[in-house]
């Protein structure tokens, strides 16, 4: 018997994904690199990557909540737009002179709330389109494609538009989201979750803080997540210090730095689709762990190696590893989670998960500005890896297959 078909409308929300993370991953990109050329204090520099990600610390928890009691398209939809006109406004800002590093913060934050909204309610979404059999396949293609469009596209395209200037990158950025919010008219029908009865929105955030607090294995893995995020944000806060400028230790150009980084995207699209076959022949606990570590150890590389061949090599592999990572998790919440809870479940965990980021963004550096670039590159590799033997304690084939009711 062959497999469920993923179906048009999963296409849709693959269309609108590619999109939207074009965008995003231009904006990640290019804010630091913007910083950096405006100037070289680590603690300046990692602010655009604190201000990014501090939407999910502040709004992740009611973000989910309404992704329960709304249609979930519509959230994407407004979030799409929101951004669009944002962006577009911002270019033109920069045309007209508003002062560049104020302008950059400004952005990447209200940009990131989008990008919680966003976020939420996509991955809310994919259950409701696609089998639970075809989960792993429509996450791996989702994930493949946001590697791709964040780094593979999105990286060099950052370093060509920085050097045109700031104008130029929020003007692309907005007209991606545009787009993205074109490609959704594809997604047609009702989204909204059918619900017993309505309840207060803290009561609704409650639950779901709840339900994942005495989730042993759900808690387990937005730990796994967290800290790994945590001690991810810190090393690529400060990274472009350590790899772009003539008094770094890696001398490189913005436009070859945007080129660089696309070596994550490569291993990651690989990662991302080898991910089923991985977690079907290693088991979920394994695929998990294994990939987490390797993903930690990588970021010794550059430190120790700092050439580009080095850093491509280390960057390629820990995007692999990533994908799987990614691929796996996610797939395994939309399995354990049940329909009416998958918004505020998915948000509590992502609170955690991501929540962490500006914690390690303004950890790196603060740190860095302290004790200099390169011990702080390898602390946050021993963060990361401290925080997966944590966290494997309760990750087994059994607690997995238990969860899932397998």
């Amino acid at each position: 018997m062959g497999r469920t078909p993923l179906g048009p409308r999963f296409r849709g929300l693959w269309a609108t994904s590619a999109l939207s993370n074009l965008a995003d991953g231009l904006l990640l990109v290019a804010a630091p690199l913007l910083a950096a050329s405006l100037t070289r204090s680590p603690v300046l520099v990692s602010l655009a990557t604190v201000l990014a990600t501090l939407p999910w610390l502040l709004l992740s928890l009611h973000v989910g909540a309404l992704a329960d009691r709304v249609d979930r398209r519509r959230l994407v939809a407004a979030a799409a737009k929101a951004r669009a006109v944002l962006l577009i406004a911002a270019g033109a800002a920069a045309l007209a002179g508003v002062a560049p590093l104020p302008l950059l913060y400004a952005v990447v934050f209200l940009a990131g709330i989008g990008e919680v909204f966003s976020d939420v309610s996509s991955q809310s979404l994919v259950p409701m389109l696609v089998a639970r059999d075809r989960l792993a396949q429509a996450n791996g293609r989702l994930i493949a494609t946001q590697n791709v469009a964040n780094n593979f596209l999105g990286a060099p395209l950052a370093g060509l538009l920085v050097a045109v200037g700031g104008f130029a990158v929020f003007g692309v950025a907005g007209l991606l989201f545009a787009l993205s919010l074109i490609a959704l008219l594809r997604l047609r029908g009702s989204f909204a979750v059918e619900r017993m009865a309505a309840a207060s929105l803290r009561r609704d955030i409650g639950e779901g803080l709840s339900y994942l607090l005495h989730h042993r294995l759900l808690r387990s893995l937005a730990i796994l997540t967290g800290t790994l995020n945590l001690g991810f944000t810190a090393y690529f806060s400060i990274f472009v210090l350590w790899a772009v400028g003539p008094s770094s230790a890696v001398g490189l150009l913005p436009q070859a730095y945007g080129l660089v980084i696309t070596s994550l995207a490569v291993g990651a699209v690989l990662g991302s689709l080898a991910a089923g076959w991985i977690a079907r022949h290693t088991g979920q606990a394994v695929a998990s762990l294994g990939s987490a570590g390797l993903m930690a150890l990588t970021l010794a590389g550059p430190v120790l190696w700092p050439n580009v061949v080095a850093i491509v090599a280390a960057l390629a592999v820990c995007g692999f590893a990533n994908g799987v990572v990614n691929v796996v998790l996610v797939s395994m919440r939309q399995r354990m989670i049940p329909p009416a809870l998958l918004g505020r479940v998915n948000s509590s965990y992502r609170l955690i998960g991501q929540g962490t980021q500006p914690m390690g963004a303004i950890l790196g550096g603060v740190a860095a500005s302290l004790f200099g670039l390169a011990p702080v590159l390898l602390g946050a590799m021993v963060m990361a890896l401290a925080g997966i033997l944590v966290a494997s304690r309760h990750i087994s084939v059994s607690t997995i297959a238990a969860a899932e009711g397998v």
